[in-house]
């Protein structure tokens, strides 16, 4: 069971290393099924850090509901903070992404309240500029997530085997605490039948001395 714990400290060392070797982050995909009247957090990170070159970033979010053809603008981040661009997602949405930058790596944003409505394709569009000594470099990031909204949340495959992974530890630590007990039993079992031996041994002694001085006592006395 050691083992588990001691190959997500390596990893997370490793993830660590890289991060400050390579100045490159981590690019993980969005969730894509949200529950209907919660909140939902829409991922959108793509980075190549280059913490020695200066950077700044727009941000563009678009919506295309199922059975549509054509995105909407809906938000929109910038040096200048959020806009909101469409009607239907006022006050529904919120900055979850870098802060404190110009140069946004996580373009992440967070949706309230969500309704079914939701449902379809969000495309997340960062317009990157580095600005070097002599030039500037545009890049331009197109993230896909295709959002699904349910009535209730559903299990995913990670959690049941996360939940199936927590039972067999339990078993085994009540196995292992199972087998613990029975080897102490029979030491303590064992070192008692051993402490009896040994005074059965020693009053059996004690009991042929005295006769022996008795038989002694006997002669002289004759």
């Amino acid at each position: 069971m050691a083992a588990v714990p001691t190959l997500l400290l390596v990893s997370l060392l490793c993830g660590l290393f890289a991060y400050r070797c390579d100045g490159a982050c981590a690019e993980v995909d969005s969730d894509t099924e949200a529950v209907a009247g919660r909140g939902f957090k829409l991922g959108c990170i793509s980075c190549k850090r280059r913490s020695e070159v200066e950077g700044s970033a727009t941000i563009e979010w678009h919506f295309k509901p199922d059975g549509e053809s054509d995105f909407l603008h809906i938000y929109s981040y910038n040096e200048n903070g959020p806009t909101i661009e469409n009607e239907v997602f006022m006050d529904r949405i919120d900055w979850n992404g870098s802060k404190r930058s110009n140069d946004i790596q996580d373009a992440s944003i967070y949706l309230f309240n969500v309704t079914f409505n939701d449902s379809g394709t969000y495309r997340c569009i960062i317009d990157r500029i580095l600005t070097y000594e002599n030039y500037e470099h545009n890049d331009i990031i197109n993230k896909l997530v295709h959002l699904t909204v349910v009535a209730k949340a559903t299990r995913t495959t990670a959690s049941i085997v996360s939940e199936v992974m927590m039972y067999v530890s339990i078993i085994g630590l009540q196995v292992w605490l199972l087998i613990e007990m029975i080897y102490c039993y029979r030491k303590i079992a064992a070192a008692g039948e051993e402490a009896l031996r040994e005074a059965a041994n020693a009053e059996y002694l004690a009991i042929a001395s005295e006769s022996k001085d008795n038989c002694a006592g006997v002669q002289v006395g004759e």
